[in-house]
């Protein structure tokens, strides 16, 4: 006579229910994870979008700043106006090169006259030099000439067109005899104690 042998695992039904409770946990694990990970990223979104917007509401007004700024120098459809045009005539005309002076009037100054040294002063230009007194020469003369050598000067007459003579004294030098004077180049915009000649 045979004899069966059943095997019950009564078991059974806790392991199914363990199972479930896993995968239970598992999903809310999941959709807890992908939750976090969708308000991170909708939060990223907002801050770069936010930023973007700062960016272009900024670059909007510093536009709109340019725009007024260009306004003000249009005229007519003319970006200067005509106060512009006359300060800039009026920088150009009265500007004075003084490298060009310089050049010129030492290529006047001849080996008899010297240049101590000059001044500049409400738009009057004064020399001060000196010249040897010796009995065949006229020390007059020679100032004279220089100053005729630097009226027919373009780089000097052009700014300067009065030039004239102002004073003189007689003095000595280690035992040489010597004539001091003073010239002055006035240019066409000197204001003098008068008041603009």
């Amino acid at each position: 006579m045979n004899t069966f042998y059943f095997a019950i695992n009564l078991n059974k039904f806790g392991e199914l229910k363990q199972k479930a409770e896993s995968e239970k946990r598992t999903f809310k694990a999941s959709a807890i994870s992908y939750a976090v990970i969708f308000i991170i990223a909708t939060i990223i979104s907002i801050f770069i979008s936010e930023n973007l917007s700062s960016k272009i509401k900024h670059r909007s007004i510093l536009l709109n700043s340019i725009r007024d700024e260009i306004k003000t120098y249009q005229v007519s459809g003319e970006f200067l106006s005509s106060k512009d045009l006359t300060r800039l005539a009026s920088i150009s005309s009265e500007r004075i090169f003084w490298t060009q002076k310089l050049v010129a009037l030492s290529e006047k100054t001849t080996d008899q006259i010297a240049i101590t040294y000059f001044s500049f002063k409400n738009n009057k230009l004064s020399l001060f030099g000196i010249t040897r007194l010796d009995r065949d020469l006229k020390e007059f003369d020679l100032i004279n000439d220089f100053i005729s050598e630097l009226k027919n000067n373009e780089q000097i007459s052009t700014d300067f067109p009065e030039i004239q003579f102002v004073k003189s004294s007689k003095d000595k030098e280690k035992d040489v005899d010597i004539l001091r004077f003073q010239i002055d180049c006035i240019s066409k915009s000197y204001t003098g104690k008068g008041g603009k000649k």
